[in-house]
């Protein structure tokens, strides 16, 4: 595990102290960013976001409580260490871009260089790779004010990269974009975190960006409400995995807040077949699926597809691997009948005998899933678990736990590694039980 790149520990901002219109802007915010990470500060105008930004730039020194970063304190720092820490450590992105319109491109692009003193010919060379890179070569000798936002934000991102940072910061960075802009950018942003290893930053407004960060760091009013890992990413921090899969429906749906529910359990499933597959590998993957669970396709169709050849559109599998991946799926889905068929029951409260018959076939894929005989009190106790977690009566966390203790303490005595993996399959059971009329998630 390597140690935190950037550090908070119950950090406050106060603006205007002791004056009639102090203001708190954070209030003992804690928070560890670790190298490499992708990660979002979401919330309304006002909630801390830009004032925890400036003050890991270095400009705004907190009233209280630490920073630190790559274990420095960087308000510790000399003037010509600031100023260091500030070009060489850091890059910057802002919404307003910042472009100078009196000089071309290129010369925006290699202006931090021009103050570290490095020779033209070679600022100028890298300045050419960094706009090739983000398609904006053929614009070097054009001036800011003949580009589009869009364009002109990825001069800004070349900008930021040009001293090699380990950090960049990005504030609003597609506030002025379109919907295509947007998208550009974004998707250089998570080039540079996924390629070039860099940690990012980004402060937003824009919810459906929230899907291209590890985490996401939820502020409100100067305080950090949450953390929400992303389900769909390795993580890099230390995550505890249940605390994903105890509300994975709930924080999917905050990733992605425009994508139906359909499309929330095909990616649920995703995450649940594979975390080795490349980026575009999985989104073919993710339409097949989503064919598997709006039932157009049968399990032999959907094998079919897995093992062609990916150049003939395929995902291009081992037949083997195609089959056993198909055989997860329709297991999910056939077993989720029964939980859909609860639930439906449940709301309604139209039960008779059909209850305790669905609670079995429930409490029966679960301890399939076991491989172990299980005796009499654990199957007793098993069958109540299930049908309190299927009615909403515990969280999927609590029937772990349950699952774990022992029969004496009222559990029913299975492994911790079974428990958690018994506590997914469940999950899995249920999200795609869910029904999934309209657009709510």
């Amino acid at each position: 595990m390597p140690e935190p790149i950037i550090k908070l520990k119950d950090l406050e901002i106060t603006y205007n102290p002791g004056k009639a219109n102090e203001y708190k802007a954070t209030q003992g915010v804690s928070m560890e960013i670790y190298p490499g990470e992708f990660v979002a500060f979401f919330g309304p105008s006002g909630c801390g976001k830009s004032t925890i930004f400036y003050c890991i730039l270095g400009v705004l020194p907190p009233s209280a409580g630490e920073l630190y970063v790559m274990g420095q304190n960087p308000y510790s720092f000399s003037p010509e260490e600031m100023v260091n820490f500030q070009t060489n450590t850091i890059g910057i992105i802002y919404q307003a871009f910042f472009l100078i319109n009196s000089i071309s491109v290129i010369d925006n692009v290699v202006l931090p260089q021009i103050f570290h003193g490095v020779a033209p010919g070679k600022r100028r060379r890298w300045a050419k790779e960094l706009l090739k890179r983000f398609d904006m070569e053929k614009y070097g000798e054009k001036f800011p004010d003949n580009l589009s936002g869009g364009q002109s934000q990825r001069v800004s991102v070349s900008r930021s990269m040009v001293n090699n940072p380990k950090i960049l910061l990005a504030d609003e960075p597609t506030g002025n974009l379109d919907s295509v802009s947007t998208k550009q950018v974004m998707e250089s942003l998570a080039e540079i975190n996924r390629v070039d290893k860099k940690t990012v930053i980004i402060i937003t407004h824009n919810a459906a960006q929230l899907s291209y960060a590890h985490r996401v760091f939820y502020m409100k009013d100067g305080l950090l409400e949450r953390i929400v890992p992303n389900p769909e990413k390795k993580q890099i921090a230390k995550v505890d995995k249940q605390k994903i899969l105890v509300t994975e429906m709930d924080k999917l749906a905050k990733i992605y807040p425009y994508e139906t529910p359909t499309r929330l359990k095909v990616k649920s499933l995703v995450n649940y077949l594979t975390q080795d597959i490349d980026f575009d590998q999985i989104l073919r993957l993710e339409d097949f699926i989503e064919l598997m669970v709006e039932r157009k396709i049968c399990k032999e169709e959907f094998i079919g597809l897995l093992s062609k050849r990916y150049h003939e559109g395929g995902l291009g599998l081992f037949p083997a691997d195609a089959r056993n991946m198909a055989d997860k799926v329709e297991k999910v889905l056939k077993q989720s009948e029964d939980a859909r068929r609860f639930r439906r029951r449940f709301m309604n409260n139209n039960f008779f005998s059909r209850e305790d018959i669905l609670v079995q076939r429930l409490t029966k894929f679960v301890a399939e899933e076991h491989g172990k005989e299980l005796d009499a009190i654990q199957k007793k106790r098993l069958k109540e678990l299930v049908y309190k977690r299927v009615a909403g009566l515990v969280s999927s966390n609590e029937f772990e736990n349950a699952l774990r203790l022992p029969i004496l303490e009222g559990g029913v005595s299975i492994s911790r590694l079974r428990a958690r993996r018994l506590t997914l399959h469940f999950e899995k059971i249920l999200i795609q039980g869910t029904e999934t009329k309209g657009n709510e998630h």
